[in-house]
C-alpha cells in the first residue's frame, strides 16, 4: 500500500483527525493561506507525520482545550517539531487556567469527580476529601481541577490543609495565592457563582 493511500485510510483515527485540525489552523493563523486546505492537502503535506504526532499526543496527555493550545503555541511561534514537548504544555497550561472562564473550570472539575466517583464507587463530590492526595495534586496539575474548585469549596480548603509541603510546592504555580485573591477580587461575581455551584454540587 502507498503512503498516500495509508494516510488516507487513516482519516477517521482520532490522532489523525486532531493532527488535521491542528495543521488547518497552522495555515489560517500562521501561513495566512488565502485557499482552505482539504485532507488532500494534510495528506500531501511534509509536515503530515509532526501533525499526527501531535494529535496523538493530545490524546496521550488527555490535553484540556486542545483548540486553545494550538492557538497559543502558533501565536507563540513554537516549531511544530517542539509540539509534543511537556514543557511547552506545562507553560500553556498555567496560562490557560489563569484566563479560562470559570464554568469552563468547574464543569471540567465536577466531571472529574463524577469519573472517580464511579471507578471508585464514591460520591463524586468526595473526591477532594477521600481522595488519594498524589491523584488530586496530579489532577491540579494537569489542569483537571482548577484553582477555582480549590479555593471555592469546603473540601477544597480541607485539601489544603492535609498537604505536605512537597505537594503544596508542586501545585503551587496552579494556585498561587497572591494571583487568585486578585483573581477573585476583580472577579467577585464569578467567584460568588463558583461558590454557590460547588455547594449545590456537595464540594
Amino acid at each position: 500500500m502507498c503512503e498516500s493511500k495509508r494516510r488516507h485510510l487513516e482519516i477517521d483515527d482520532r490522532g489523525v483527525q486532531l493532527g488535521y485540525r491542528a495543521f488547518l489552523r497552522f495555515f489560517e493563523i500562521a501561513a495566512k493561506s488565502s485557499r482552505t486546505k482539504d485532507y488532500s492537502d494534510f495528506v500531501g503535506s511534509p509536515y503530515y507525520r509532526a501533525f499526527v504526532k501531535f494529535g496523538k499526543y493530545i490524546i496521550g496527555v488527555k490535553a484540556i482545550a486542545p483548540e486553545a493550545f494550538v492557538d497559543w503555541l502558533l501565536k507563540n511561534n513554537k516549531k511544530i517539531d517542539y509540539w509534543c514537548k511537556d514543557s511547552l504544555y506545562s507553560e500553556f497550561l498555567n496560562q490557560h487556567l489563569k484566563v479560562e472562564s470559570v464554568s469552563d473550570a468547574l464543569a471540567r472539575a465536577i466531571e472529574y469527580g463524577i469519573n472517580w466517583g464511579e471507578t471508585q464507587g464514591m460520591q463524586a463530590h468526595d473526591i477532594m476529601r477521600y481522595g488519594s492526595p498524589n491523584r488530586i495534586v496530579f489532577a491540579i496539575t494537569t489542569g483537571r481541577i482548577s484553582a477555582w474548585a480549590v479555593y471555592n469549596s469546603d473540601s477544597g480548603q480541607e485539601f489544603l490543609n492535609k498537604l505536605t509541603g512537597e505537594h503544596l510546592t508542586m501545585i503551587w504555580p496552579f494556585i498561587d495565592t497572591d494571583f487568585w485573591q486578585k483573581k477573585f477580587q476583580d472577579n467577585s461575581d464569578d467567584q460568588a457563582y463558583a461558590r454557590k455551584m460547588l455547594k449545590m454540587a456537595g464540594w
